[in-house]
């Protein structure tokens, strides 16, 4: 059974910095494309960042691009989002989720990232 966890998220300043984390059990993790998503309340969910199994093909939002990273860390099943000079209006709650062959099929009960002006 494939469990996603993130943590980091948080209260921050408006410039400040966070990290997230994803800890995705099942295997085999290495394999797989991960994603990272946001939802605003009252906004429909949107993609964030996504990194493939080897970490090559890297793809970001516009909004988020020059500011965030994602990353992973096979060895240790994990997945992350450093997420920099943050806005208000990142202000979410951020999912990371695993893709197959079409679509994210798996998600994480998601954490809140909270950003004060």
């Amino acid at each position: 059974q494939v469990q996603l966890v993130e943590s980091g998220g948080g209260l921050v300043q408006a410039g400040g910095s966070l990290r997230l984390s994803c800890a995705a059990s099942g295997r085999p993790y290495s394999t797989y494309t991960m994603g990272w998503f946001r939802q605003a309340p009252g906004k429909e969910r949107e993609f964030v960042a996504t990194i493939n199994w080897n970490g090559r093909d890297i793809y970001y939002a516009e909004s988020v691009k020059g500011r965030f990273t994602i990353s992973r860390n096979n060895a240790k099943n994990t997945v992350y989002l450093q997420m920099n000079s943050l806005k208000p209006e990142d202000t979410a709650v951020y999912y990371c989720a695993r893709k197959g062959l079409t679509a994210y099929e798996y998600w994480g009960q998601g954490t809140q990232v909270t950003v004060s002006a």
